[in-house]
């Protein structure tokens, strides 16, 4: 397989079942509904917690290593170069200070796996979170959770239709960005909501309570990400669309030229031979 071609089924089931478990992880809290509190540990899910941060940690481990392995020989070095380079360039964008939620490294993220593929876009979403939080000494139990949103957003961001013109590329692109600056947000919320306020039960309509049904777990959790994070996911948001409009054209020319370049093409023997006329002309003096 080459660098921007589609994934193998493989790799299509590994990223699959990946994303699946990770989204369990993230959405438990509306899946253990109408559960009792138990005496002992007062209905807190904070013996989960180790569980929870070291399944998504092998889940994103495990996924990137199989999308890196099922690469073409031929052309495996040539990506994992191209990969460290672009990993290495959108981490130290997080060195740049943000405004409110608006980041820069999202961009990068969306159009490699925009151009390269949902393969390639998932290792660049991870890899680039992990080395970013080195950098910053951004490491902690939320880094797993932040590294699986951001594989997907490169993911998906193989899936977008590429339509001829940039225009229409771009305007689908500042789209997809606007909705991922929310998204974000509002997964990244739910790894710690419900070890905010354990145990809050009927005293809070903010908190995550077992025992709760799931419309007054949704709507508690509306509550919540209304108060704590939609501004920030606004910004980010908006910020998403400018550099999207701003820089996606010309850096998509430019991942589109490397494309090219390291796309590994099979030998086809060419024939030289001089092409004869069919019509035989008389010789002249």
């Amino acid at each position: 397989m080459t660098a921007g071609a589609s994934a193998s089924w493989g790799t299509r089931v590994v990223l699959l079942v990946a994303s699946l478990i990770g989204l369990g992880a993230f959405l438990y809290p509306f899946l253990l509904v109408d559960v009792e509190q138990t005496s002992d540990q007062g209905g807190s899910p904070g013996g989960l917690a180790p569980l929870l941060f070291a399944g998504v940690s092998v889940i994103c481990l495990v996924a990137m290593l199989v999308t890196l392995a099922e690469e073409h020989p031929v052309s495996r070095s040539r990506q994992v170069a191209l990969l460290g380079v672009l990993v290495a360039v959108d981490a130290t964008l997080r060195l740049v200070p943000s405004l409110l939620g608006a980041s820069p490294i999202f961009l990068l993220i969306m159009l490699v796996g925009f151009v390269f593929g949902a393969s390639l876009g998932f290792q660049m979403g991870v890899l680039t979170l992990l080395f970013s939080a080195l950098i910053t000494g951004g490491l902690g139990p939320w880094l797993p959770f932040q590294m699986l949103v951001a594989g997907w957003i490169g993911l998906t961001a193989g899936w977008l239709p590429h339509p001829r013109g940039m225009r229409w590329r771009v305007g689908g692109l500042a789209v997809f960005g606007a909705v991922w600056g929310l998204a974000f947000g509002a997964l990244m919320n739910l790894w710690f909501w419900p070890f905010t306020a354990p145990g809050a039960g009927d005293t809070s309509s903010l908190y995550w309570s077992p025992g709760l049904g799931l419309a007054e777990t949704v709507e508690r959790y509306v509550r919540f990400y209304v108060v704590t994070s939609l501004g920030f996911d606004l910004a980010r948001a908006i910020g998403n669309i400018v550099l999207v409009v701003i820089f996606a054209a010309p850096v998509i020319r430019l991942l589109e030229r490397y494309k090219s370049r390291f796309t590994w093409q099979p030998w086809e023997e060419m024939d030289v031979s001089p092409p004869v006329d069919p019509v035989e002309r008389p010789a002249t003096l």
